[in-house]
C-alpha cells in the first residue's frame, strides 16, 4: 500500500469537532499519521536498498530469464510441436540482456559496500558480482552483436536440425536417413566397409552445409569479443569460463599433447601392421577397434534396461538427486537435435529462508534401440548426462547462479563429473555386476579380455581425437578475417585432423555440433582438462577406499567436495581439494603406458570379485535416487515415475513402449 492510498484512507471527510477518543484536534492526528506513515515508506525504501533485498531480487529475476530461455532451448532442440527459433532468439537475448546490465551489477557493488553484510549476503552478492562480470557489455554496439549472433545462431541450429543427413546404401543407391550418431554407430559396427565408407561421407557432408552460416558466426564472435578487449573469441571463452587466457590452456594441453605424439604413432603403426593398411582410414578405425567385440558384448547392454541399470549403478554410490525433476528423451527421431546433452531449467539453490528449490533437468540421447551397440551408447549416456544432473541437483548455495552451466561455471570441471560416472562403463568391477543379458547371464570375462586387447593398445586414438577440437577452433579463430571463408575454414579442419590425429578423422571436426552454438563453442578443451582430473580422480579413490563400484563413499566425498559449492569454487582448487595433488595429465598418460598384460592382471581380479558381490541393488530391487523422473519421446510422455509409483515402475512402463515401438529390443 503506497503512502498516498494510506493517507486517502485514514483521512477524516472533512471533521469538524474535535477527537473524542484522542482528545487531539483530527488535523493534529492527520499529522500524526502522516509520520507514521513516512516511517514506513523509509522502512520499506530502506529494505528496498538493503543487500538482501538486492540478492532477492536478482535470484528472482535471474531464475525467470533463465528457465524462459531453457524452455525454449528444449522445445527447439527436440523439435517439439510448436517449436520457434525466434522465440529462442528472443529469449537468449532476454537472458543476456539481464546477465549484461550494468545496473545490475552497480547494484551488487553497492551491496558489497555495506559493512553489515553477513558471510552468506557477501558469498551470494561476490557470484553475482562474478557472473555480471562475465557478460556486462556497456557498448551498445557489443549489445547489438550479442543479440545479431543470437538470431544468426539459432538460425543455424535449425538449418543443421533439419538438414536431410544419411548416407547412400551402396548396394541399392537408396539414401537412408541417419542422424550422425547413427552414422558413427554404423561405422563401429558394420560389417561391410562399404557401407561404413558411405556414412563417412555421410558425416563429410555436414561441414559444407553448415559451413557458410558458421564463418559468418565466427567473424562475428571474433568481432564481439575484440570489442570487449579480448584477443579473440576462443579467449574471451577461455578467461570468462576458466578465469585463464587461451595462451595458458594450450600451455597446459601442450605436455599432454606432446606426451601422446609417438603414442598416436606407434598405435597407427600397430593398427595396420595387425589388420591391414586399410584399419587406418577413418571409415573403418572404430570397426578395426571394436566391430567384432562390439557385436559380441551388445547382448549384455540391452536398450530397455539402460535406464533401470543406470539408476542402480548411481544409487549403488549414494548418489541422491535431493528432490530434482528429470524428463529424459532417449531415442533418436527426425529434426532432433543431434548431440546427446543435459540443461537445467530450474537450477538448484537454497533461498533465505532457508526453503530448498530442487533442480529441474532436461536430457536427451539419440539411440536407435534395435540398432547394435544402441544398448551402450545410450547407458554410457545416461551415466555422463546423469552425472551432470546429480552434480547440479546437489550444488546447495543461496544463489541460482552458483548452479547454472554457464560462465563463470568452470566447463572443465562441470565436465569432470559426468566424465568421472561415465568412465564405470569399461571397468570389469562394474562389468562384473551390471553387464547382464536379458536372461541374466553376466558378461563373460574372455570377451571382457579380449576387448582390453583390442582397444587398450589403440586408447590413444581418443585423446588425440579430443585434443583435435580445441587445436582447430583455436585456429579458427585465429585465422585473419579474410580467411575467413568456407572452402579456407573446411580445408584447415582437415588439416588438423591430418596432423592431430594423423589422418583424417572418423568424426570429421565439421560434424562436431559443439563449434556450432555460442554455449558449447570454444570450450571442448574442458573435456580434455576433465579427463586429467578423471584419471587424478580415480586414482585418488584406489589409493583411499581400493574400490569405486557400488561404494557410497565415493559419492559422498564427490556430493561433499565436489558438487555442493557449485561454481563458488575453482576448478582446480577442488581437484587438488580431493585429491591433495594439482591437476596433470600425469594419472591419464601413465594409465596410457600401461602394459596390456598389467591391464589385464588388474581388470580380471576387479571381475571375479565383482561377479562373486553382485550389485548392491539387484536388478528388480528399488533404485532410490530422490528423483522424479520423466520419460518422453518428443511431445508424448511415456512413463512418469510420480504416476507409476517408482522409478523402476516407471521403467517398466518405458520399456513395454520399445517393444511396442521396436520390437526387436524384446
Amino acid at each position: 500500500m503506497t503512502a498516498e492510498i494510506m493517507l486517502k484512507t485514514l483521512l477524516p471527510a472533512r471533521p469538524s469537532y474535535s477527537c473524542v477518543l484522542c482528545r487531539r484536534s483530527p488535523f493534529r492526528r492527520l499529522s500524526t499519521i502522516k509520520c507514521r506513515t513516512r516511517a514506513m515508506a523509509s522502512a520499506v525504501a530502506s529494505e528496498r536498498e538493503s543487500p538482501a533485498y538486492v540478492v532477492r531480487q536478482l535470484n528472482e529475476q535471474y531464475e525467470k530469464a533463465h528457465k524462459a530461455f531453457e524452455d525454449n532451448f528444449w522445445a527447439t532442440k527436440m523439435n517439439l510441436t510448436g517449436n520457434s527459433s525466434a522465440a529462442l532468439a528472443q529469449t537468449k537475448t532476454d537472458y543476456d540482456t539481464f546477465l549484461g546490465d550494468a545496473q545490475n551489477l552497480q547494484a551488487v557493488r553497492d551491496a558489497l559496500q555495506d559493512t553489515q553484510l553477513t558471510p552468506q549476503l557477501r558469498k551470494n552478492l561476490e557470484i553475482m558480482q562474478k557472473t555480471f562480470l562475465c557478460y556486462i557489455t556497456e557498448d551498445p554496439k557489443a549489445t547489438a552483436m550479442k543479440e545479431k549472433l543470437n538470431q544468426l545462431e539459432a538460425d543455424l541450429g535449425q538449418s543443421r536440425n533439419q538438414m536431410s543427413l544419411g548416407y547412400t546404401n551402396p548396394s541399392t543407391g537408396k539414401f537412408m536417413k541417419a542422424s550422425s550418431v547413427q552414422l558413427r554407430n554404423t561405422m563401429r559396427t558394420d560389417s561391410s566397409e562399404d557401407v561404413r565408407k558411405a556414412c563417412w561421407e555421410g558425416m563429410r557432408t555436414v561441414g559444407p552445409h553448415v559451413a557458410a552460416q558458421f564463418c559468418e558466426i565466427v567473424k562475428l564472435r571474433n568481432k564481439l569479443a575484440r570489442n570487449l578487449g579480448y584477443e579473440d573469441f576462443y579467449d574471451y571463452k577461455v578467461k570468462t569460463a576458466e578465469g585463464f587466457s587461451k595462451r595458458e590452456l594450450f600451455q597446459k594441453l601442450a605436455p599432454l599433447e606432446e606426451a601422446t605424439r609417438p603414442l598416436m604413432a606407434q598405435a597407427r603403426k600397430a593398427l595396420a601392421q595387425s589388420k591391414g593398411q586399410s584399419a587406418v582410414q577413418p571409415w573403418n578405425i572404430s570397426y578395426s577397434l571394436s566391430g567384432d567385440i562390439e557385436r559380441e558384448m551388445d547382448p549384455y547392454f540391452p536398450f530397455e534396461e539402460a535406464v533401470d541399470v543406470w539408476a542402480r549403478t548411481f544409487a549403488g554410490l549414494g548418489i541422491q538427486y535431493k528432490g530434482a525433476r528429470m524428463r529424459l528423451d532417449l531415442c533418436d527421431r527426425p529434426g532432433k537435435y543431434s548431440n546427446g546433452f543435459c540443461h537445467w531449467p530450474q537450477p538448484a539453490w537454497r533461498r533465505d529462508n532457508g526453503e530448498w528449490v530442487a533442480s529441474e533437468a532436461n536430457f536427451t540421447s539419440l539411440a536407435t534401440p534395435n540398432a547394435i551397440g544402441s544398448g551402450k551408447t545410450a547407458l554410457n549416456t545416461l551415466l555422463h548426462e546423469g552425472g551432470h544432473a546429480a552434480h547440479f541437483a546437489n550444488i546447495d548455495q543461496g544463489s541460482p547462479m552458483f548452479s547454472q552451466e554457464r560462465a563463470p561455471t568452470s566447463v572443465a570441471y562441470a565436465e569432470n563429473q559426468s566424465m568421472f560416472l561415465d568412465s564405470f562403463i569399461d571397468d570389469a568391477a562394474w562389468k562384473g555386476r551390471y553387464a547382464l543379458s536379458r536372461e541374466g547371464e553376466v558378461i563373460p570375462w574372455e570377451l571382457i579380455k579380449r576387448g582390453i586387447e583390442a582397444s587398450h593398445p589403440f586408447s590413444v586414438f581418443t585423446v588425440r581425437s579430443m585434443l583435435a577440437v580445441p587445436f582447430f577452433e583455436k585456429a579458427v579463430y585465429e585465422l585473419p578475417e579474410e580467411q575467413v571463408i568456407p572452402e579456407a575454414v573446411t580445408a584447415l579442419a582437415d588439416s588438423i585432423e591430418k596432423d592431430v590425429e594423423g589422418g583424417l578423422a572418423g568424426r570429421p571436426l565439421m560434424s562436431v555440433p559443439h563449434i556450432l552454438a555460442d554455449e558449447s563453442s570454444a570450450y571442448y578443451h574442458a573435456y580434455v582438462l576433465a579427463e586429467m582430473s578423471v584419471h587424478q580422480t580415480r586414482a585418488h579413490f584406489k589409493r583411499k577406499y581400493g574400490a569405486l563400484v557400488d561404494n557410497d563413499k565415493v559419492g559422498k566425498d564427490l556430493e561433499e567436495i565436489y558438487w555442493r559449492p557449485g561454481n563458488g569454487a575453482a576448478f582446480l582448487e577442488l581437484v587438488q581439494q580431493l585429491t591433495a595433488q594439482p591437476l596433470s595429465a600425469g594419472a591419464w598418460v601413465s594409465r596410457l603406458k600401461q602394459s596390456v598384460d598389467s591391464v589385464v592382471q588388474q581388470e580380471e581380479q576387479d571381475y571375479l570379485q565383482a561377479v562373486q558381490t553382485g550389485p548392491r541393488i539387484k536388478p528388480g530391487e528399488p533404485a532410490d535416487l530422490g528423483m522424479h523422473v520423466v520419460l518422453v519421446h518428443g511431445d508424448d510422455i511415456i512413463a512418469d515415475s510420480e504416476k507409476a509409483g517408482s522409478i523402476q515402475a516407471a521403467t517398466t512402463l518405458y520399456k513395454e513402449w520399445l517393444r511396442r515401438t521396436w520390437p526387436a529390443t524384446s
